[in-house]
């Protein structure tokens, strides 16, 4: 053995384990959210005092079970998910075994009001009720679970034509996507434009080619996976040490400035869509009566930086302005090899209230690269 083959076994066992980890995060997640659909149907069908809910049904359990990332929207999906793969049911029964569960033992713990299932979790009734066309090529339960994240398979969901949605499964577990590249094959219509193509196979092997893949942080990242670990802001959200002490200085340096900076919050958690976003500072500006982003990136200059920010202020502007709000501005700072640039950003629409009002009250670019410049020159 030298020092290579060490250097290389060391990095091989982190990316293999990690990447188990990883696979079993997701592979529990999606369990977890298949037996609630699972369970929440056994109780439409034979809860004794499901008449006393109705329609509600979801709505009363979200708020009596009170678990971060199970809100009525969620459990609908959870609902959703079990109808669509009925199937995966003896695979789901399996895992759990291999965990050391009981499948009757945890079919009793939660669901000894219903009075008439087998000591099964799932009954064979059950599985027949939505079949998969026999004639369909469909991909192994297992493979499913295993290859899939949960957030992959929520994006499926709104698809009702089965070989429509067995065909993206199996090009997105061949090309090993990233959920936003499935979204993007969904939106472009690949599946239609397959079938059209006189060559089906080569438009195959170039979507591959372009296509992103997935990583382990856009998979932990999730809103799905962020709510089943339970876990905070501050577990993910910072890069490196740098950031976070630049961020926490940077606080500090604008309130110091009494230009009227109120801090309202760090790493500011807001939801796009379905994915989290993490804005690095919120403050009001009591003078100008606006929000005020501030995002810090140790990186080289990137135009998607100011997309990004731009992106935070529209957000800000449709979903948290008041109505006797000013329009909110953005602050990017961004260092690299002791090198430093501030830029402003406003939505277009309020560029000449910037240059009119906030240029005014707001710190000048020159202070903020100086101050960039120090907290490098000090780290």
């Amino acid at each position: 053995m030298n020092f290579d083959f060490l250097v290389n076994v060391v990095q091989e066992a982190h990316r293999t384990l990690q990447q188990t980890a990883v696979r079993t995060i997701n592979k529990h997640l999606t369990i977890r959210n298949w037996l609630i659909g699972f369970y929440i149907i056994e109780y439409e069908q034979n809860g004794e005092d499901r008449a006393k809910y109705g329609e509600k049904l979801l709505h009363a359990l979200a708020k009596v079970i009170a678990i971060k990332g199970l809100a009525e929207t969620n459990l609908k999906t959870s609902r959703q998910f079990y109808m669509l793969y009925p199937q995966i049911g003896q695979v789901i029964t399996d895992q759990l075994a291999s965990l050391g569960f009981k499948p009757s033992a945890i079919r009793q713990s939660l669901t000894d009001k219903f009075h008439s299932v087998d000591n099964q979790i799932i009954k064979e009734a059950d599985l027949q009720s939505k079949p998969v066309q026999n004639d369909l090529v469909a991909v192994q339960p297992d493979r499913l679970i295993s290859r899939l994240s949960y957030t992959h398979l929520v994006q499926l969901f709104p698809i009702d034509d089965p070989l429509k949605r067995v065909f993206y499964e199996i090009e997105c577990i061949k090309g090993n996507w990233s959920v936003n590249e499935l979204k993007r094959q969904i939106n472009t219509l690949y599946y239609e434009r397959s079938g059209m193509s006189r060559k089906p196979e080569q438009l195959s092997r170039f979507v591959q080619e372009k296509a992103e893949e997935t990583n382990i942080a856009d998979i932990i990242k999730s809103p799905f996976t962020f709510e089943f670990l339970g876990l905070k802001e501050k577990d993910v959200a910072f890069e490196n040490d740098l950031e976070q002490a630049l961020v926490a200085h940077l606080e500090e340096f604008l309130l110091e400035l009494g230009h009227g900076f109120c801090f309202e919050g760090k790493q500011k958690r807001i939801l796009i869509g379905d994915e989290y976003y993490f804005i690095d500072l919120v403050f009001y500006h009591r003078v100008l009566k606006c929000h005020v982003l501030v995002e810090l990136k140790i990186d080289e200059v990137k135009h998607e930086h100011i997309g990004q920010l731009k992106t935070y202020i529209n957000y800000y502007k449709k979903e948290v302005m008041l109505a006797n709000d000013n329009p909110p501005i953005g602050i990017l700072l961004v260092t690299k090899n002791k090198k430093a640039l501030v830029e402003y950003a406003v939505a277009d629409s309020d560029l000449q209230l910037f240059v009119s009002k906030y240029m005014i009250e707001l710190p000048s670019k020159e202070q903020l690269e100086d101050f960039i410049r120090r907290e490098l020159n000090n780290y």
